[in-house]
């Protein structure tokens, strides 16, 4: 069949159960051909188009019947287009011909092959009629008693209807039309089956009242819809109910959290499977777990490697029996070569560079993205059997982008919340993403989206901007939380609701925080401490430069060495008197990409140990490989200067772990961190520097070795006191305090809607 419908009042209204019924109707039946037929220009239609929800049209019949084109590739159908072109007289003959009449305004929306206005019944004088009719040799179209649109001669919804189904050759028979206001009329003089939906204009239901081939239907929108393809039998004896997939039925947990990654890690020994617990330093995986150490049961869905070669496959385990007794860990089975395309090549080589504004560097390729959206798919089904009913699904970063668009088609009842750990860049450098549109359309099914600062959630409206309409309906000022003129990723002002269609989400800026007790332990450690004065003693005649990353480019390793290349040529009197200690964590095996850097990086170390070394003294202590967590904070409390410069990042709790140690310390250290850290947005006492200024870098490490110990000790009380108060727990309650704000402002706003019915 072939279902022809308009979209406001119609497809796009209705219950939800309906929408979704219908929805998955059409996607699931590729025999069904589906045509948007709207008044909308194609420019306003685009943005539905990313809308995951919403099955793909066909075609798109829009500007009143003016445009026609191919719903997969917006290119026009020209047997059909290239006849309206040669008949309409175009825009600016007939804005001039009707610019001296009064009563006209111009509507300020995207059309072509039409003129529409808003006027009154008494502005459609004779002069005007004759105008349009006999010197434009055009159609004059009046409806809803304010919209006027002057068009083509001879077209309409119908009739350019008409020409497709003739285009296709398809049975009329089997075409359904489906409209709501007077606008729709000429859909149903094409002798088509149609349906006038629940709550349809009255004028519209008089036209058609006594046609035998048109349903008035009792259900509005989509519900209408699914009436008449029953009434009509269009799914033969079957019915709906055996063609359309019912929503899953509901899970336990009431919190899901879905990672890429367990909470523990998978090795294996002797043939069998070895669980313990992740070596990750500064890791977020400790952090999402303290979520769960109350009585209700929850769901952490990761992936587990699973080639299925005979090996039975445990689909749920335990995390930890002891300490989160009612926390299971839900697996998702992807083989290797899954993982190394979705995760360490294609997440890291297309999104991972452009999310960090090096889309120069990023490689994308068409086969990569249908396997990241194979696995995202998995996810969101693990996640969607996991959820108990109205659930709180909490998904975490750009690796499972497209989860929210699979699972809200699946469990509409549930609560999305998603939050974004990388640097969302502007949209200038976003918009090079060839999946743009999909992945912002996803997104917006979300309820709360959540990022580590105000600059990364307004970038996010700037890119939303361009695929869809975004109405901002709050803003918040950032002052005092956050810098708002004092560093690069610093702003004054920021969006934190925003509305697209009928789906309002709440943005937050709430920058992820320490567990302090980890690193109270970690302090506490008889074996620390014991490190801790070996330390002090091993450079009590040296200054101590810590830096702490993983490989990669968006870190600036190599322009720190070689900033510190010139620190020591411009302050000899520091040769022999400072070491950097650089922590180097290897990215995995299979991410080449790094290789080249990692060369780069050992020749620098090179070439200035050669340079400066003395006997005695090496300028550069130099370590590619992980250091332990509980030994890092050692370090932490005896570095003078802790150097975190990366061209770009997120946030970096490394720079919060140094502030967490040295307050706990009552050290005297000074933190030197990157403007382009999202860090620097949140932790005042820092001495910011720009990383792409060598110059600036110098003077910033400078600074931070001279810096009297009163005024290092007061810049670390400043920071600490951020640290301390937004700690992990903290940023959990915030979360998810504009969780539950998001749910009651939802059903404030759909008691509204209910209220304040649409008007076509």
């Amino acid at each position: 069949m072939l279902l022809a419908t308009d979209l406001d009042g119609t497809f796009l209204a209705g219950d939800p159960d309906s929408r979704l019924k219908l929805y998955q109707l059409v996607a699931s039946h590729p025999e069904i051909q589906l045509v948007f037929v709207t008044g909308r220009g194609l420019e306003n239609v685009l943005p539905l188009l990313a809308d995951p929800t919403l099955p793909q049209p066909d075609y798109i019949i829009c500007d009143v019947g003016g445009t026609v084109v191919d719903g997969h590739t917006q290119q026009p159908v020209q047997a059909i287009q290239g006849e309206i072109d040669n008949i309409w007289p175009g825009e600016r003959l007939v804005e001039d011909a009707v610019a001296h009449l009064d009563g006209l305004q111009r509507q300020e929306v995207p059309q072509e092959r039409r003129c529409s206005y808003f006027c009154t019944e008494d502005a459609i004088s004779d002069e005007l009629r004759k105008i349009v009719e006999e010197d434009l040799n055009c159609d004059l179209l009046y409806s809803s008693n304010k919209f006027l649109d002057v068009l083509p001669r001879g077209v309409n919804k119908g009739r350019t209807l008409k020409n497709l189904v003739e285009h296709l050759e398809i049975d009329p028979s089997l075409v359904l039309v489906a409209g709501d206001t007077l606008n729709d009329l000429s859909l149903f003089e094409q002798g088509y089956h149609g349906v006038c939906v629940g709550a349809s204009e009255r004028g519209l239901l008089v036209a058609t009242e006594h046609s035998t081939r048109v349903l008035h239907a009792d259900a509005p929108g989509c519900g209408g819809i699914l009436e008449a393809i029953e009434h009509f039998g269009f799914l033969g004896t079957k019915g709906i109910d055996a063609e359309t997939h019912d929503v899953l039925e509901p899970g336990k947990s009431d919190l899901v959290i879905v990672y890429h990654r367990l909470p523990y890690e998978e090795i294996e020994e002797n043939g069998q499977i070895i669980r313990r617990r992740p070596k990750s330093p500064n890791g977020i995986i400790p952090t999402l777990l303290s979520f769960f150490a109350d009585d209700k049961p929850g769901s952490w869905v990761a992936w587990s490697i699973h080639e299925g070669k005979g090996r039975s496959f445990e689909t749920h385990t335990e995390v930890d029996a002891e300490q989160y007794p009612h926390l299971v860990a839900a697996r998702v089975p992807l083989t290797k070569k899954e993982v190394d395309i979705f995760y360490k090549r294609f997440s890291k080589e297309a999104f991972w560079p452009t999310l960090h504004t090096f889309w120069e560097r990023a490689n994308f390729r068409e086969d990569h993205w249908e396997v990241f959206l194979k696995v995202n798919r998995a996810f969101a089904e693990r996640t969607a059997r996991e959820a108990a009913e109205g659930a709180t699904i909490w998904i975490h970063d750009y690796n499972l982008w497209m989860v929210p668009a699979f699972l809200r088609e699946m469990r509409p009842d549930v609560t999305i919340a998603f939050f974004h750990h990388t640097y969302f860049p502007s949209a200038d450098v976003f918009n090079v993403l060839p999946w743009r549109k999909q992945i912002i359309g996803s997104l917006m099914q979300c309820d709360v989206i959540g990022f580590h600062i105000p600059r990364q959630a307004e970038n996010f409206v700037d890119v939303a901007r361009g695929v869809m309409p975004v109405e901002v309906k709050s803003k918040v000022n950032c002052a005092p939380r956050f810098l708002t003129y004092g560093c690069a990723v610093g702003l004054d002002e920021m969006t934190s609701e925003i509305q697209v269609y009928d789906r309002r989400i709440r943005l937050v800026a709430h920058p992820v925080g320490l567990d302090l007790n980890r690193v109270s332990r970690a302090l506490d450690d008889p074996g620390i401490q014991a490190k801790m004065a070996q330390l002090r003693y091993e450079f009590s005649r040296t200054k101590l430069i810590l830096s702490v990353e993983r490989l990669d480019y968006t870190k600036g390793i190599l322009e720190k060495l070689q900033a510190y290349e010139r620190l020591l040529e411009e302050h000899d009197e520091l040769q022999a008197k400072v070491s950097l200690f650089m922590v180097c964590v290897p990215a995995a095996q299979e991410m080449t990409i790094y290789r080249k850097l990692q060369t780069q990086i050992e020749q620098a170390v090179g070439r200035i140990n050669g340079r400066f070394a003395k006997v005695g003294w090496t300028p550069v202590q130099f370590f590619f490989r992980a250091f332990p967590f509980e030994e890092l904070v050692a370090y932490y409390t005896v570095a003078d200067v802790m150097w975190i410069t990366p061209l770009r990042d997120g946030l970096n709790l490394v720079a919060k772990e140094y502030i967490a140690a040295q307050g706990m310390t009552e050290g005297n250290g000074v933190l030197v961190l990157s403007e382009f850290a999202g860090a620097a947005a949140e932790l005042r006492g820092a001495v910011l520097a720009n990383p792409y200024d060598q110059q600036e870098m110098v003077n910033a490490c400078y600074l931070g070795l001279t810096m009297n110990k009163d005024e290092a000790r007061a810049r670390i009380r400043e920071a600490f006191d951020i640290v301390s108060h937004f700690d992990i727990q903290q940023w959990g309650e915030d979360f998810f305090a504009a969780v539950k704000d998001s749910q009651s402002t939802l059903l404030e706003f759909d008691a509204d809607a209910v209220k304040k019915p649409k008007v076509a």
